[in-house]
């Protein structure tokens, strides 16, 4: 399986646990930002530990042949796609990944050389019966510094006890320049319209300069480039806006359901712009996600049984994942984005007019990907720009 491959299906797996998390009655009503990609690779870190059954419920998810193939994309990601791109003037990017496992424990010499080797993973050997206390604190510093400050605790308090095997942990961390930087003395207060009927008046910024806009049947997309480095990876945010200003549900399901609409149907071209309006956002939010993958499919890594290519020892057969706990973060202003995401599981016993406008001024939605490979780094939906 190429890397071309490997990122379509990343894809579809991304939009799916996107779009089943923005469905979901407890969340309708927020702003959601998430790293489905921070997700999938504690997943795979999980499936390389695995056999049987719960293997193969989590390669049917990740849409894999084999651990192999998720082995090889997740070192492709990190050499190729998510290496920091800054020291080439292009964005900062940081991409971690990271294994406690009990003191008495010892990893799989095979498991410990795909986590070190493919995962390039911080490996650490921990105290979990008697310090599971301090444990949590280290896992939580550790998610802290690798996303710059911004995601502070990716293990709530008493998610880790004495019967903690295992934890893996990936952080992930973007900080993007506008390739052209929005003049912040334009910026000015508007009228934002909520899904419940009423407005809310909220900082849009603006241009005059030229977008990159495409219109479709019931919605338009614009492209912001992030400033790009040396060598040649571009990313980018996109922003899907429906016309209709309820219209947010319907859209997000035609993008989950038509994954080409991130392939050949994104705006290449800029044109002049009419109205151009988009608001400054920052949004917070963060889940334990083990009901989502399970209603999703992913059931059998929670049961109990699987495990068994994790640890040198017979425990293996009563392992089973907990908790998988995710959170995520992102701000959007004049200069640019800052995005962070930490995902922490744990283990136990068509034609375009000549102007166009872009008045983002009701809910939205936005993706923030690598466009040379198409890789999916971050999704969310804006249903009140002033709520973080």
């Amino acid at each position: 399986m190429d890397l071309r491959e490997s990122i379509t299906n990343q894809t579809n797996v991304s939009l799916s646990i996107a779009n089943h998390i923005f469905s979901k009655q407890s969340h309708q009503d927020k702003n959601i930002v998430l790293s489905p990609l921070s997700l999938q690779v504690v997943l795979s870190i999980i499936a390389a530990g695995s056999e049987g059954p719960t293997q193969q419920q989590l390669l049917e998810f990740l849409q894999s042949k084999s651990t192999d193939h998720l082995n090889s994309f997740a070192s492709q990601l990190v050499s190729v796609v998510l290496s920091d791109a800054a020291p080439a003037g292009g964005p900062l990017l940081s991409f971690a990944d990271g294994v406690w496992v009990e003191q008495t424990l010892s990893l799989l010499p095979s498991f410990k050389q795909i986590v070190s080797t493919d995962y390039k993973a911080n490996l650490s050997s921990v105290d979990f019966i008697t310090r599971a206390v301090e444990v949590t604190k280290e896992v939580n510093l550790w998610a802290e510094k690798e996303t710059n400050g911004l995601i502070k605790e990716i293990l709530p308090p008493d998610s880790v006890d004495s019967q903690t095997k295992l934890v893996f942990t990936n952080a992930l961390y973007f900080k993007g320049e506008w390739n052209e930087k929005f003049d912040a003395s334009k910026t000015e207060d508007y009228d934002f319209h909520l899904l419940n009927g009423s407005s809310i008046k909220v900082p849009f910024m603006t241009s005059k300069k030229k977008q990159f806009i495409r219109a479709f049947d019931g919605f338009k997309v614009l492209g912001l480039p992030y400033k790009q480095g040396g060598d040649k990876r571009q990313f980018s945010m996109y922003i899907f806006l429906p016309d209709e200003k309820d219209g947010l549900s319907t859209l997000v399901e035609k993008v989950s359901s038509e994954s080409e609409l991130l392939g050949h149907k994104l705006p290449l071209n800029k044109v002049e712009v009419g109205d151009f309006q988009i608001p400054k956002f920052k949004i917070s939010f963060g889940l334990e996600t083990s009901d989502i993958l399970k209603e999703l499919g992913v059931a059998l890594p929670f049961s109990g049984g699987g495990l068994t290519k994790m640890v040198d020892s017979t425990m293996g057969q009563s392992l089973y994942v907990s908790d998988i706990f995710h959170k995520s973060f992102i701000e959007v202003n004049e200069e640019g984005t800052e995005a962070a995401a930490a995902t922490a599981a744990t283990v136990l016993f068509r034609g375009l007019p000549t102007r166009l406008d872009f008045v983002a001024d009701h809910p939205f939605l936005f993706i923030i990907r690598e466009d040379l490979t198409g890789t999916i780094i971050f999704v969310g939906q804006v249903l009140n720009p002033l709520v973080e």
